[in-house]
């Protein structure tokens, strides 16, 4: 299982949390669930939760449900020694968060993985670095999760699924087994995923769909059975045009470098 403390680090280290939105919220929250837990058996807290960084001024020096917003995001660089998740993105734009870690320029051991206490992953799965799953996920069996992707609560991803980086599977989410999800693809709420199926890089699933056929890369697609809408907006397209332009290639899935 992911998310465990590296050879050398300290007991108990800073996390900060890159957004102060609804997403970043929840990872508050699952960080404290993570110490509750830590403190419930005798373990030093892995984290000392020092707050939100976010780059709207208008939260700056105000606390988020009780965690303080310390600055912009650039004060990653400040805080040189607190370990970095990145919670940010909406359906509205779901590659920010590509974006985001792309200009903060960070060196992958300041990114930390967040892993919910009621979260099961099984041994034969692999967790990506500055991934957060939050609450009463499932991994069942040899799932491949890169880095920075974000799983919502209550989502199940079955035997061999592979979850490329940056992506983002909203809460309730069923994949069958052998399922693929590109390089910052976007699985809307309750959607299902049927088995050894692919979801494409930059691609978007609406909320309640049902996909049944490929869907290919930067499209959106929604409905039971989904069907394509449209092209994605325009941040999406860029990120896939950008990925197509650094491998000379139309991109499939990539995925991180996982941590054990």
């Amino acid at each position: 299982m992911s998310g465990g403390r590296p050879a050398g680090r300290p007991d108990t280290e800073d996390l900060l949390i890159v957004g102060a939105g609804g997403f970043a919220r929840e990872t508050a929250q699952a960080v404290r669930d993570v110490v509750a837990a830590d403190v419930a058996q005798g373990r030093p807290p892995r984290w000392r939760l020092a707050g939100h960084l976010d780059d709207d001024l208008s939260l700056h020096g105000r606390d988020v449900d009780g965690v303080p917003v310390l600055g912009g995001t650039e004060q990653v660089h400040r805080l040189w020694d607190a370990r970095v998740v990145v919670c940010v993105g909406s359906p509205r734009d779901y590659a920010v968060r590509a974006r985001l870690v792309r200009r903060l320029g960070l060196p992958v051991n300041r990114y930390a993985t967040v892993v919910h206490p009621t979260a099961v992953v099984s041994d034969s799965s692999m967790l990506g670095v500055g991934s957060v799953l939050l609450a009463h996920v499932v991994l069942t069996a040899a799932v491949r999760i890169g880095s920075h992707v974000a799983v919502m609560p209550q989502v199940v991803l079955t035997h061999d699924d592979v979850v490329g980086d940056f992506a983002t599977v909203a809460s309730g989410v069923r994949l069958g087994g052998g399922v693929r999800l590109g390089r910052g693809a976007y699985v809307g709420a309750g959607s299902l995923v049927r088995e050894y199926t692919s979801v494409g890089a930059w691609s978007l699933t609406g909320m309640g769909s049902t996909v049944l056929a490929d869907v290919p890369p930067g499209e959106v697609w929604a409905g039971s059975p989904a069907r394509r809408l449209r092209a994605a907006g325009g941040p999406a397209l860029d990120e896939l045009r950008a990925d197509g332009e650094a491998t000379g290639r139309w991109p499939e899935t990539r995925m991180g470098s996982p941590v054990a």
